[in-house]
């Protein structure tokens, strides 16, 4: 077996290596392959920096780098890793990331992140072998909005193209794929609550349900029902990843709206040295 990097390897080759890796995961996938090639791009895959262990021509294990400089650090971001089932207990991981990272140091990269399911214990010794450490944890929602009760408010609806994203504080405060480099080019709405004419809160949604941003500029529960209610009429079901778990409003709030707690994850990170 060998390790090299994904610029020769067909797309649909890499998807099928994923899907096979991913069968009877925690969390379920679409099988539809356009979902993994916009979810990809958008968060700035480099497929001559992400890796994949060969058993002659056959791709067995993989590692998917978004690499782009955030917060001071050109950051290779583990976007998946994955191993197909009869390869396991080989340390393929071990042995793709020995290879990935002298050349992601030889091509300027100087930190390396990643999520893992905090029950995902195997995964999370490999990555402790490696070098990673925990940096935050993380809470994914997904469920119906339950309102308690009906709210007034208004919505001003701006394309993802011309939202200012001034308006959220800060954009470290979300995770990579859900931070503004990630989501900017993608199906996005960005929509701002309004209780009279003061914008209270606001919150991005694609047609999917799924949310990367929401935030509330007035903390109090009226304000919160407003933005749920208003999250509400543009879809009941909703998903969130990655809600940091020193928010405690945010999470307390999502509770209180109906949203079930699904998984939790680690951020994890090594600085290339």
């Amino acid at each position: 077996m060998h390790v090299k990097n994904l610029t020769d390897s067909s797309f649909e080759d890499i998807v099928t290596c994923f899907l096979k890796a991913f069968a009877n995961y925690y969390v379920e996938f679409p099988s539809d392959k356009e979902y993994f090639r916009q979810r990809w791009e958008l968060s700035g895959i480099r497929y001559d920096l992400s890796y994949g262990m060969f058993h002659n021509s056959r791709l067995v294990g993989f590692i998917l780098h978004g690499v782009e400089k955030r917060d001071g650090h050109f950051t290779a971001f583990n976007l998946a890793t994955g191993v197909i089932p009869e390869y396991r207990g080989r340390k393929v991981t071990q042995a793709i990331y020995h290879f990935a990272l002298l050349d992601l140091k030889r091509n300027g990269v100087t930190k390396s992140r990643l999520e893992v399911i905090k029950a995902n214990e195997y995964a999370i010794r490999a990555y402790n072998s490696i070098g990673f450490q925990i940096t935050r944890h993380y809470k994914c929602f997904s469920g119906t909005i339950r309102l308690q009760k009906p709210m007034r408010f208004e919505l001003i609806e701006t394309a993802i193209a011309d939202f200012d994203f001034g308006l959220i504080p800060d954009q470290r405060d979300y995770s990579w794929e859900n931070r503004r480099e990630s989501i900017q080019g993608g199906d996005f709405i960005c929509y701002q609550v309004l209780n009279g004419s003061t914008v209270e809160a606001v919150f991005i949604i694609n047609k999917l349900g799924y949310i990367p941003q929401f935030e509330v500029f007035v903390e109090d529960d009226e304000a919160w029902s407003r933005l749920f209610a208003a999250i509400s009429s543009i879809s009941e079901k909703i998903k969130i990843n990655n809600v940091d778990e020193r928010f405690k409003s945010k999470i307390k709030q999502l509770q209180n709206f109906g949203l079930n707690n699904t998984i939790d994850q680690y951020e994890m990170e090594l600085l290339i040295e």
